[in-house]
């Protein structure tokens, strides 16, 4: 059980009723922020999708998902989702979206496979956004542009939250620092990924960690990252591989880097077939999703995915993401945050 229990840790909120009101205050003010900087259409979105399309995600490539028969289609097998990255870019084609808008989602998603704790649910609650861009807007300069407008979108939210709760005080930078996965290595030569990011997040409080999949100077990724949305082979102007990142916070009460968002320019076709290559996953060159976007019948994109239950728990400052979701926890759990005063929905 990877449960951290902060010392002299108290709702801030007073009560499970005010950190409600909290939650849905939060939730409204950030997605019409994030919709106006990137001007959004907010669009229904599946809950699940077809076995076998190519369309689900599928994060790192062991995680299981929820599968079931559909009686009414010969029990042909549905999937839950993991995220809607491919989905919306599919939606977008369909759309006729001009570059320069976009969508996004409520995105709910099931994950069995997470080991949970502080951070981490069975249950995925996120704002799935794509929009479409030019081919010449796939370079790092516009990737760190769009990173801007949502970390204002986050600081803006955060403000307003000062103004409604008084007793929850601001503690974003007013600039968010860019360092690819790289540098980050070379820094830190003898730290874990996860540890290099908690050092250069303790130091500046809001980090971009750009370039997450593509093997680096050592020959390991810093991260894990599927073949077929963000594109992390790609050279660009830094003279570093990868066109996606992190936006990393520093949590306060949980003392560590804390993710917020995975983000990233999508892949082009190329970026696409030398990627599957790199995997050995050729094979999903097959999957309707994957031979439509070769075929270039699918526009370039710029996406990710922006935790709900995440965001809350940074900006009303808890100690868990059960104090802002309902989910499964295990007896232990329940009882280690009772006694710590953490008071799970």
């Amino acid at each position: 059980m990877g449960l951290f229990t902060p010392q002299g840790y108290r709702n801030l909120l007073g009560s499970v009723e005010n950190t409600e009101r909290a939650i849905k205050y939060v939730k409204d003010m950030f997605q019409e922020n994030l919709s106006a900087q990137l001007a959004l259409l907010r669009v229904t979105a599946p809950m699940v999708v077809m076995k076998g399309t190519g369309v689900n995600d599928e994060l790192s490539g062991v995680e299981r998902p929820v599968t079931f028969p559909i009686k009414d289609l010969s029990d042909s097998r549905a999937e839950v989702v993991h995220s809607l990255a491919k989905w919306e870019r599919l939606k977008l084609a369909e759309m006729g979206t001009d570059p320069g808008r976009g969508i996004y989602t409520d995105m709910n998603a099931l994950r069995p496979d997470e080991e949970l704790d502080n951070i981490h649910s069975i249950y995925v609650d996120q704002w799935d956004w794509e929009k479409v861009i030019e081919k010449r807007q796939r370079n790092i300069e516009f990737l760190k542009q769009t990173v801007r407008r949502i970390y204002e979108s986050i600081k803006v939210t955060e403000n307003k939250v000062y103004v409604e709760f008084p007793q929850i005080k601001p503690q974003l930078p007013e600039e968010i620092l860019f360092i690819h996965s790289e540098q980050l290595r070379v820094m830190y030569p003898d730290l874990t990924p996860k540890e290099r990011e908690n050092e250069i997040v303790r130091q500046y409080k809001a980090v971009f960690v750009i370039g997450i999949g593509h093997s680096l100077g050592d020959g390991r990724p810093h991260d894990v990252r599927a073949a077929d949305y963000d594109d992390w082979s790609s050279p660009n102007e830094d003279g570093y591989y990868g066109l996606n990142g992190d936006i990393l916070l520093w949590n306060p009460v949980l003392q560590s880097a804390f993710e917020i968002s995975s983000m990233g320019i999508r892949v082009s076709p190329e970026s696409l077939k030398n990627q599957l290559e790199i995997k050995g996953e050729q094979d999903k060159t097959a999957l309707p999703f994957h031979k439509t976007l070769l075929e270039g019948r699918l526009p370039y994109t710029i996406g990710g995915g922006i935790g709900q239950s995440r965001l809350c728990m940074y900006l009303l400052r808890k100690a868990h993401i059960g104090e802002i979701q309902s989910s499964i926890w295990p007896r232990e759990m329940r009882k280690e945050c009772a006694r710590a005063g953490i008071e799970l929905m």
